[in-house]
């Protein structure tokens, strides 16, 4: 956090204009905001902003700080392919690292003068006369003739109404607002949720707290995460030379499209649920435990979670696995469906976040006047999960149908990077102003990918997830290799595109 306020203090000391130009204006300061900017400075492209709300840069590696928070993707693979980092310390890395990862990239690229922290978009417009965006922010007001949204999907906590929630006399947060000032030590500790973030924190937790209830609506599959420190000997190495680490990394990437299979071809998942299974059988001795924990769903079909400790953690005298629904939050803890009440002094929500229903698609106004939540009220829909119908010069990052099940979504907005840059390169040097994708090539790809989905573990697997959008379309997942996305997006087509010309920078 001290680098990020010397940042800050840097920024605050320049003067904002009450309406400045820019030619980009990125929005997110977090892995797809600050790689977007880095290829921009490799592309020889200063003129452009990056709104950050926060004080500091980092995106989801700033805000969630709970104990154990880690990726579950190796270290090696889960950062950019042109500013690899030799000194992990394990080969899953700790939040910290990472934070540290994108501060020395930020450094390193010449990025602060561009970092407009404590800018909170409040509204960015379309003006088709202007042929640019009007943007204003908690810090000023900008137009620019370029508008990339970079805020990801997971940036803001989703947390369940629950009747009583107000009457709890005691502490309650989000696990990606952790309350570090909140003693756990002895206390009474409701956890609500068995996400991908619970299952690094709980293990924690248990250490600690008196008595640990964990509220599981529906059970995940859990496989072995196998984390390890990194030796002197293997840091050195990656120092030193550069293919171990070109090695390594592209190792970890061929062994997880070949998981990929097992999602995009669910009769080969077997394999990887008997492993699953095995690690259960494992960890939990008791079967009635074991009952709970077994999810009735194919694996893939909900997000696979990683933790060497996770499943043996609830095993512990201390810990109490509640399946039934929770009817309200009372006073003193929290009462289910069948009407005891759960003592809690503290309750953290695992629950997740606003994926479908992200705050920021409410701010951002096309060329008709509506929102990008109201363009996207039935369905999320974008061309190349890139570029979208009404929005003009706008790229959306980590857009529609580009997350990933089994591998680094860093591999997907690196392809995004090109594509971006492709598109800048053709309106740069046809004296373009202004392009929008064709209504027949976003409905064609859209329609390309439903196919692909209907065959997938996602759709055939028998579970609810939050892949799932209020139509009951999976508006979130890409259904396939991260290879072929790479294909996809390689070259900006035109002629999937509307071009207007105007002298464009």
């Amino acid at each position: 956090m001290a680098e990020a306020r010397n940042m800050l203090e840097k920024h605050e000391k320049t003067a904002v204009d009450p309406v400045r130009h820019v030619r980009i204006a990125i929005v997110g300061s977090g892995f797809a905001g600050l790689g977007m900017a880095m290829r921009l400075k490799k592309d020889g492209v200063e003129d452009f902003v990056l709104f950050e709300r926060a004080d500091g840069l980092g995106g989801v590696w700033r805000d969630n700080s709970y104990p154990n928070c880690a990726c579950d993707v190796e270290s090696h693979l889960y950062s950019f392919s042109f500013e690899q980092n030799p000194n992990w310390s394990r080969a899953f890395s700790p939040q910290g690292e990472i934070l540290a990862y994108l501060q020395k990239c930020a450094r390193d690229y010449g990025l602060e003068p561009h970092l407009r922290f404590r800018h909170d978009v409040q509204e960015a417009r379309w003006d088709g006369d202007a042929r640019r965006w009007h943007i204003r922010t908690a810090g000023g007001n900008y137009t620019a003739d370029i508008f990339i949204a970079a805020a990801g999907a997971l940036s803001d906590p989703k947390m369940p109404r629950f009747a009583g929630l107000e009457s709890f006399e005691g502490t309650s947060f989000h696990s990606a607002r952790w309350n570090h000032d909140c003693k756990l030590q002895g206390k009474n500790v409701a956890v609500i949720g068995t996400g991908a973030s619970a299952v690094q924190f709980i293990p924690a937790l248990q250490k600690q707290a008196a008595r640990l209830s964990v509220f599981q609506r529906t059970a995940p599959w859990v496989m072995p995460r196998h984390d390890r420190a990194f030796s002197a000997i293997e840091r050195t190495a990656f120092r030193s030379f550069g293919l171990v680490q070109q090695m390594k990394r592209g190792g970890i990437y061929a062994f997880r499209e070949l998981l990929a299979t097992s999602f995009l071809y669910p009769k080969l998942s077997g394999v990887m649920q008997g492993m699953a299974e095995r690690f259960l059988k494992r960890e939990v001795k008791d079967p009635v435990l074991r009952k709970k924990l077994t999810p009735n769903y194919s694996i893939g079909c909900k997000r696979i979670l990683l933790s060497d400790e996770y499943l043996n953690t609830l095993t512990q005298s201390n810990v109490d696995v509640v399946t039934e629904n929770i009817r309200e939050i009372s006073a003193k803890g929290i009462v289910t469906a069948d009407g005891k009440e759960h003592a809690a002094d503290v309750i953290i929500f695992g629950t997740g976040f606003q994926v479908q229903e992200l705050p920021m698609l409410a701010l951002i106004y096309g060329k008709r006047g509506r929102s990008l939540r109201e363009t996207w009220q039935h369905t999320m829909t974008a061309h190349l999960g890139t570029t979208v119908v009404d929005f003009p010069n706008f790229f959306i990052l980590q857009g529609p149908n580009t997350g990933l099940g089994h591998t680094s979504v860093i591999t997907m907005i690196e392809s995004q990077f090109t594509y971006v840059l492709d598109a800048l390169h053709h309106m740069r040097d046809r004296e373009l102003a202004v392009f929008e994708p064709r209504q027949e090539a976003q409905d064609a790809f859209v329609a390309e990918v439903d196919a692909k989905m209907k065959k997938t573990v996602w759709t055939n697997g028998g579970c609810e997830s939050w892949y799932f959008d209020r139509s009951g379309r999976i508006s979130t997942l890409w259904p396939g290799f991260t290879f072929t996305f790479r294909k996809r997006l390689e070259r900006f087509r035109p002629e999937e595109y509307r071009l207007s010309a105007g002298g464009a920078r």
